[in-house]
Order: structure tokens, then sequence, then C-alpha cells
């Protein structure tokens, strides 16, 4: 239960303060604990910040599967996942004050192979929904892709789809997403031929 109510406390910090200014005194106080019991728990920031991205990972994982699991359509699974990413980003406090006032921090693990890693990460999430939807060679592409479009449209806003307008996320898996995956599926069906 510490190590719960201390990773919650770091949430609570990062949001107020961001990381960079967030010390390991600071979560201890928040946690109603002593800096000897949260290094119990974690031997300094860095192991700190790893447990609560870790924690995070595994929060998020297990409400997508939550979100994902209502869906009775391939369009509803999409749209779903999609407007989901964009409200727990709105409603992530931490996130979004470390992403406006220190974005050195995030970025990097949304960039690159970094970026590339958490885009795995949510297309292996995404995986055994996706098979109730595609044949089982479709999945991993699609997983991927829409881990992509998410992870885009979070880092990238656009004037035409807001991952919090649930119309507007619609209208781009109805337009691209679906047509794009009934494509792959026919070029994958017996008899089909790769483009």
């Amino acid at each position: 239960m510490a190590e719960e109510q201390i990773l919650d406390a770091a949430l609570e910090c990062f949001a107020r303060f961001g990381v960079s200014k967030t010390t390991v005194e600071d979560v201890a106080q928040v946690a109603g604990c002593s800096r000897a019991t949260l290094y119990r728990y974690f031997p300094g920031k860095k192991a700190l910040l790893d447990g609560v991205m870790r924690a995070e990972i595994r929060r998020l994982g297990s409400q997508l599967d939550e979100v994902a699991a209502e869906a009775a359509t391939l369009e509803e699974l999409a749209v779903g996942v999609l407007c989901w990413v964009g409200d727990e980003f709105e409603r992530h406090a931490a996130l979004r004050h470390v992403l406006t006032v220190e974005p050195e921090v995030v970025l990097p693990h949304l960039t690159f192979d970094e970026g590339n890693r958490v885009i795995a990460v949510g297309s292996l999430l995404l995986a055994p929904h996706l098979f109730r939807f595609l044949a089982p060679e479709q999945v991993a592409a699609a997983g991927e892709w829409l881990a992509r479009l998410a992870l885009n449209y979070l880092c990238s806003p656009s004037e035409y789809v807001s991952l919090t307008d649930e119309e507007s996320v619609r209208r781009l898996v109805r337009t691209f997403v679906l047509p794009g995956l009934e494509k792959s599926s026919a070029c994958l069906s017996p008899g089909g031929q790769a483009a």
C-alpha cells in the first residue's frame, strides 16, 4: 500500500511542480511517509520516475482493455480507443503539466526509438481486441497503425481531428482507417494479390 501511495504522491507532485522541481522530500511529504520509507521502495528520484512510468503503463493498459472490450465493431473499437487516448491525456494533470513546462522530460519517450517502443506497447495491448475483427495477419499492422495515429494526433494536434471530439474521430475512422483496413483485407484474402 505504501508503494501505491508513493506513486500517487509522485504524480500529484509532478502535476504541481514538474519532474525537475519535485524532490524526494516533496513526494514523501505528500505520501505521508518518511524519506527512509520512500527510499525503501525507490532508491532515488530516477527509480521513482521509472516506478511511476511502469505503474502508469499498467494502469493505462488495464483501462484500454476495458474500453476495447466494450466495442462491438471495428469502427467502435477504433473510435473508442482513439477518443479514450485523447480523454486520458486531457485528464492526466501530471502529463499535461510536464509536457507544457518540461517537454524535454517527456518528448524523448514519445519520439524516435522510445516512441517506437510506445507504439509497440500500444500495438501489443490492442492486438487481442483486433483479433475479434481482423484476419490474424492484419492484427500487428492494424495495431501499430492505430497506436501511431493516437501518438501522432497527441503530439501534433490537427485542425481537422481532435481526439477529444468523437465526431471528428469517427470521420477519420470511417474515411481513412476502415477503408484502409478493408483494402488490406482484400489484398490478404485467398486469391487476392498484394498491391
